[in-house]
């Protein structure tokens, strides 16, 4: 009689690779309850933090994305609490990609599959690094060139935060290029490219990783800036990588552009992006807000007295007003937007990100009828409302 082979304790799983810190990458989807109490789905990378290591729980609902960090000694019990809400997971780990399937009665069966994830060299079981877009130990030529890397492939210790915001970026740039149109070039527009560094990423990832046919501009107002980053593209033979002087409001080179990123552009500059990646009807928008000054010197509501009596408070909720606008006023376009967290608040308090994506939204009159609310009950007129109605001669 052939001995049937035991099924791998699917919670032992879960406990062994968050113990050894061998959790590279988690994604739980499908969730059991049809009632929408669940996240649509929930992901899971390591996250290492002043304070040790961290795992940080992304879950994804309406739309939204909200974030969680929860220390290393929680995480199996975390991992196995939220498998109890899904159909499926998928566990990423250096030694295999490993499958949890439930059935109706909720039994979970464990599939292995080969690591399709990297984990870091050097990487002990108290150390275990991050698998990033672009692995440490690797040599990256525009990376050696920008100083984030030696010529062996170590990231230089003073430029880590730089590289790990550089795979921040592109993680949540690789999560958009299923929405990419294929069997064509690309056209992408870097307003506000400044240093570059994500630029040149981003060329690195769409045109060497992906193998796109793609066009990038990256635009600045600093002359010295772009002839730094013109004369590293040539020196790299990247012929698809150029770079421009030139203000976002009056660009008008493109009649179509595929892909807009804005990091970090000042004030109603990132809202002059916008409004131009709406009217190239852009597949994807990536945007870091930077300064936001427009609705601190607008908002008036009595009801928030008590936040806008203090200065610093009425600072920072008018910030979050802006982008919530701006995603808003996205949605009323037809794109579905998500608000994430760019990089660690701890590095810088810019650490926002909006990402849309065309045509994935939901109801453009409902998102008009909660962006006019909300503009109505603070009293503010936002910059790309007041340039859309322009246009419209409204």
């Amino acid at each position: 009689m052939t001995e049937k082979r035991q099924q791998p304790d699917w919670q032992g799983v879960l406990r062994d690779a968050a113990a050894k810190q061998e959790l590279l990458q988690a994604t739980f989807s499908q969730p059991r309850r049809k009632d929408g109490q669940t996240a649509n789905k929930t992901a899971v990378r390591p996250l290492r933090l002043k304070d040790g290591m961290f795992y940080q729980f992304e879950r994804f609902r309406d739309n939204k994305a909200f974030h969680e960090n929860v220390p290393l000694a929680e995480t199996a019990g975390r991992l196995i609490a939220a498998m109890a809400e899904y159909r499926q997971a998928l566990i990423k780990t250096p030694e295999a990609d490993i499958q949890l399937l439930a059935n109706k009665k909720g039994e979970v069966a464990v599939r292995r599959g080969k690591p399709t994830a990297k984990a870091a060299p050097n990487a002990g079981s108290h150390n275990r690094a991050k698998s990033y877009v672009i692995p440490e130990g690797e040599p990256v030529p525009f990376l050696v060139r920008l100083g984030v890397m030696t010529p062996e492939g170590k990231v230089v210790k003073a430029k880590y935060d730089k590289f790990r915001q550089i795979n921040r970026f592109l993680e949540m740039v690789a999560d958009t290029v299923p929405e990419l149109p294929r069997g064509r070039q690309l056209t992408v527009v870097d307003f506000g490219c400044g240093k570059s560094y994500l630029t040149f990423a981003l060329y690195h990832l769409l045109a060497v990783r992906e193998k796109f046919p793609v066009r990038i501009i990256g635009l600045d107002l600093k002359a010295d800036v772009i002839r730094t980053c013109s004369r590293l593209a040539e020196d790299l033979g990247w012929s698809g990588l150029a770079f421009a002087v030139g203000d976002i409001a009056e660009y008008e080179k493109e009649t179509s552009v595929d892909m807009v990123v804005t990091l970090h552009a000042c004030d109603t500059a990132t809202d002059a992006a916008l409004l131009k990646a709406i009217g190239w009807n852009a597949s994807v928008i990536l945007s870091v807000p930077c300064c936001q000054h427009e609705l601190f010197r607008q908002i008036s509501q009595p009801a928030l007295k008590p936040i806008l009596k203090h200065g610093i408070l009425k600072e920072r909720f008018a910030a979050l007003a802006t982008d919530a606008i701006r995603a808003n006023l996205l949605e009323t376009a037809g794109y579905r937007t998500q608000i994430l967290e760019f990089i660690d608040l701890e590095h810088t308090p810019k650490n926002l990100l909006i990402r849309a994506v065309k045509g994935k939204g939901g109801s453009a009159e409902e998102a008009r009828r909660e962006y006019e609310a909300f503009r109505d009950f603070l009293s503010v007129t936002p910059y790309m409302d007041r340039m859309r109605n322009r246009e419209a001669g409204r």
